[in-house]
């Protein structure tokens, strides 16, 4: 038995400010982790073009979260409003693969990033947290060389964590420790596009 930890983007000192932007990328069955490797690809290009760094972590059980530190003035209707637009870009640049909608109707064979995870009171499984799983997975930080081996490949299994695992990770350090300490300003225009 394992108790998971999801906590809130904020903190105590800042409720209203989220100290990362979150993408949930969601895949909706026969879609995997791998299509979500190939959309955290994208995610990192068209955040690496605005400037931004980015760092990602396995959800635990099929997805995969990618984390934009802010930890500035940043508020959660700005996060909001620049993860939708990113969403939607990504949605409309491939729509075969991606979508927006957080209708369960249009999710089949396609990653749906959620973007709606970065409002105040939502949470996201932690890194390094376990799932409640009858064998237990762990939300795992990866490096983006994983996630881009995993993409081609199309084996997701290199992306599945146990205890152990993370264990041995730790002894190396937390790959996701930057996320926390970052400072990295939104490039948002009037309307929430990037």
């Amino acid at each position: 038995a394992t108790g998971e930890f999801h906590p809130y983007l904020g903190t105590v000192d800042a409720i209203d400010q989220p100290t990362a932007v979150v993408f949930d990328l969601d895949p909706g069955s026969p879609a995997t982790v791998v299509d979500c490797c190939r959309v955290a690809l994208r995610v990192r290009s068209m955040l690496g073009d605005l400037g931004l760094r980015a760092w990602a972590k396995t959800s635990g059980w099929s997805g995969l979260h990618v984390y934009v530190p802010v930890n500035g003035t940043t508020r959660f209707e700005e996060a909001k409003a620049f993860a939708r637009a990113v969403a939607r870009q990504l949605e409309q640049d491939d729509p075969g693969l991606v979508t927006s909608q957080m209708a369960r109707d249009k999710r089949p064979g396609k990653v749906f990033v959620d973007w709606s995870q970065n409002a105040r009171g939502k949470s996201t499984v932690a890194p390094w947290s376990l799932r409640g799983w009858e064998v237990p997975t762990v939300s795992m930080p990866v490096t983006w060389e994983e996630v881009e081996g995993v993409a081609p490949a199309g084996d997701p299994r290199p992306l599945t964590f146990v205890a152990d695992d993370a264990l041995r990770r730790a002894e190396a350090g937390d790959l996701f420790a930057p996320v926390a300490t970052v400072v990295q300003p939104l490039p948002v225009t009037a309307d929430g596009a990037p």
